[in-house]
């Protein structure tokens, strides 16, 4: 097999990372996976480890990087609000102190970098689906400030790069993203209701459940990172990459509850501070740039989500 491209994956162990790391391998790339596992897991890469063209480094991009590549993703981020919250401080210097850490590596090296930036930049929206031009509603000093205001500085500094220094970059905001290798212990609400439905638990709504989300499956986002970072250098972005279908948190329930066959219940509880009502993308840029949108159905992306779940449940 002819390895065409080295590719340098920050976060590679955890959700999106691994199948990143995974979809790269099977195109026939050499990748290097970096993470220090504070929320990435071995067991996402293990199955990647006999490949000869596939190499992991336990690393905190917080610090300088000293590799050769052609091409970053930067991935590295806690990205639920249980993980990002329990260290605030440590969720802001991995978003900045991470970017310019990356962005002085593809500086160095000449590489293409790509930032996963987040929906989470435009905060709870005033105006309804999301477009790039929106420029958020984001409360700077809440409690998801770490993690909104961290990709938001993040987003700031890779244009700079690219202005002052010339640096080839891509950054994708991406919107909820489900599928198998999500932790059991993140938090995020498709997990969360798969967990509990198929411990026959109540199923823990926040608020009154008619928030909205639009939840893309796992496989149609990694293939629009491909896409984004394979396509012509004019074009930076910021792109939204994301499910246009919307969905209020009380169908997401439902669907799960009745695609399990539990027994559970709805119980309701106050919503979070500066949770966000409404959240769906505007991915036109996207439909006409990379020629992409999500072909996965909420209901046929689930199936394969709740069937890893339930082996990993059966097995503990």
């Amino acid at each position: 097999m002819k390895v065409s491209k080295h590719f340098l994956v920050t976060g590679g162990a955890g959700f999106l990372g691994s199948h990143l790391c995974e979809k790269l391998l099977d195109q026939g790339h050499e990748v290097l996976c970096v993470d220090n596992f504070y929320t990435g897991q071995k067991d996402n890469i293990i199955k990647l480890m006999d490949n000869p063209y596939f190499e992991t480094m336990r690393h905190d991009i917080t610090f300088p990087l000293y590799v050769e590549t052609d091409n970053i993703f930067n991935l590295a981020c806690p990205a639920s609000p249980i993980h990002y919250q329990f260290d605030p401080v440590q969720t802001t210097k991995t978003s900045v102190h991470g970017a310019i850490n990356m962005l002085g590596l593809a500086k160095r090296v000449k590489a293409k970098i790509f930032q996963a930036s987040t929906s989470e930049v435009y905060g709870d929206p005033e105006c309804h689906p999301q477009p790039e031009g929106y420029w958020g509603n984001v409360n700077p000093v809440g409690l998801r400030a770490c993690y909104d205001e961290g990709k938001r500085c993040a987003e700031t500094l890779f244009f700079d790069y690219h202005r002052q220094h010339g640096l080839k970059i891509k950054v994708a905001r991406i919107f909820n993203t489900y599928g198998p290798k999500m932790a059991l212990n993140d938090g995020r609400v498709v997990s969360n209701f798969i967990i509990q439905s198929l411990q026959n638990q109540p199923i823990t709504i926040y608020g009154d459940g008619s928030q909205t989300r639009s939840f893309c499956y796992v496989d149609d986002l990694i293939d629009a990172f491909i896409k984004t970072m394979e396509s012509a250098d004019e074009f930076t972005g910021p792109v939204n990459l994301g499910n246009p279908k919307e969905f209020s948190i009380r169908e997401l329930a439902e669907t799960i509850i009745d695609m399990t066959g539990s027994s559970s219940k709805l119980e309701f509880k106050p919503l979070p501070e500066n949770d966000p009502c409404q959240r769906r993308p505007d991915i036109s840029l996207a439909r006409d740039v990379l020629k992409w949108e999500p072909s996965t159905p909420l209901e046929q992306g689930l199936k394969p989500t709740i069937a890893y779940f339930d082996k990993i449940l059966s097995n503990r």
